[in-house]
């Protein structure tokens, strides 16, 4: 039977984004990359309600053992999970979580409706631009348009902002990678080594001409480290 992995994805991600992972690990694997449910009316705090939401689709699905992988926001919610839940988590695998620190100085492109801006903002997100895809400035600049939706992701990032879990690292015993770009400018790479340093089992792996979804820039890379290092007993 093979072990589940489950790819979480960022505020602004979508399954495309793990698509490099997927194809490299599906014959390994058994693989799960479930919509975190951003969008959803609900009463209470955001994040948590990703939380729950994790958890649940573990429950449901029968899951143990898993390698719990996220990127950004879905990096956050890995984290926060597997504090609650660590009997389920063989291994935490985090690249460019919040948590600890993100660069919010870009401003609130949530609220603008310039193609040519979100385009700049999605580049941002890399080292080289080119990885901002038609396809992906596309994907994003519909969101953005969405009033429902924009209202909804303003309030989850104020939810992440708000949840610091630098008090709960070092309660996380779990086998941990972190694989960060060097020159990721929403979380950069000092967000990396203070993870480091906070993670009692956490190695780090930092990745040249790399911006904040590694995974998505330098998929090779990735799933290189990543496979030595689930390759280690």
């Amino acid at each position: 039977m093979k072990q589940s992995m489950l790819l979480l994805h960022g505020l602004f991600g979508g399954l495309s984004n793990w698509e490099g992972v997927v194809n490299h690990f599906s014959a390994r694997y058994d693989i799960h990359i479930p919509v975190l449910p951003i969008y959803d009316e609900h009463p209470g705090d955001n994040l948590e309600y990703l939380v729950q939401f994790l958890d649940q689709y573990i429950t449901s699905a029968g899951l143990e053992n898993v390698i719990l992988v996220g990127n950004s926001l879905g990096g956050h919610v890995a984290i926060l999970y597997t504090h609650r839940r660590r009997e389920k988590v063989a291994r935490l695998v985090l690249t460019g979580s919040s948590g600890l620190y993100e660069n919010t100085s870009m401003g609130s492109y949530p609220k603008r409706g310039s193609y040519d801006y979100i385009r700049e903002r999605v580049a941002y997100t890399f080292y080289d631009p080119a990885t901002a895809t038609d396809a992906l400035v596309a994907e994003v600049f519909s969101t953005t348009t969405n009033a429902r939706k924009c209202f909804r992701i303003v309030k989850m990032a104020k939810s992440a902002n708000r949840n610091y879990v630098a008090s709960l690292l070092p309660h996380i015993p779990t086998r941990t990678l972190l694989i960060w770009g060097e020159d990721d400018k929403i979380t950069p790479p000092e967000v990396a080594q203070e993870f480091r340093r906070l993670l009692p089992q956490a190695e780090l792996v930092m990745l040249a001409k790399c911006g904040h979804a590694p995974m998505m820039e330098l998929p090779a890379a990735f799933n290189e480290v990543l496979t030595s290092f689930l390759e280690k007993d």
